[in-house]
């Protein structure tokens, strides 16, 4: 299994989720929320900088069926952003990026804050950080399993 730090964004419309993995790349965690907006991907390079990622997880969003909709559309021009903003603000090698199946993210992440106790507008607060848990754990679990990173890269 590939060493490093990952950084998973969960990207909607009206804010990013973002998590890190840890080194060994068994466990993800929460970083912030970023509002989407000026300065946005700014933020998002800072931060990959900041941990020291390798690698960029993006989840893509795709239908039951595993089509790709408008939705995923928005996503692969704003992955895109993403990853030529980290390449002109990285000095030295620049990270990948991955796109992986995000189907279920964010339906999972509700859920577990629900059952976690959290009400109302603290959840909508951390639920996108909680979705990119979500599809940063699975890619991180998927690459241990099978021994092949997750997803296609962008």
């Amino acid at each position: 299994m590939r060493r490093g730090v990952r950084v998973a964004l969960d990207i909607g419309d009206a804010r990013i989720g973002v998590a890190s993995s840890d080194p060994h790349g068994i466990l993800a965690t929460p970083v912030e929320t970023v509002r989407r907006g000026p300065g946005d991907l700014d933020r998002i390079s800072s931060l990959v900088a900041e941990l020291e990622a390798f690698e960029i997880v993006i989840g893509l969003p795709r239908s039951l069926s595993g089509a790709e909709g408008p939705a995923a559309v928005k996503i692969r021009a704003t992955a895109e952003l993403v990853r030529q903003n980290v390449l002109t603000r990285t000095a030295g090698e620049t990270p990948g990026v991955r796109l992986v199946d995000e189907r279920f993210s964010t339906v999972t992440a509700e859920q577990q804050l629900r059952e976690r106790g959290k009400k109302g507008s603290k959840r909508r607060a951390v639920v996108d950080q909680a979705a990119a848990v979500v599809i940063l754990q699975h890619a991180l679990d998927f690459e241990r399993e099978t021994g092949n990173p997750p997803g296609r890269p962008l």
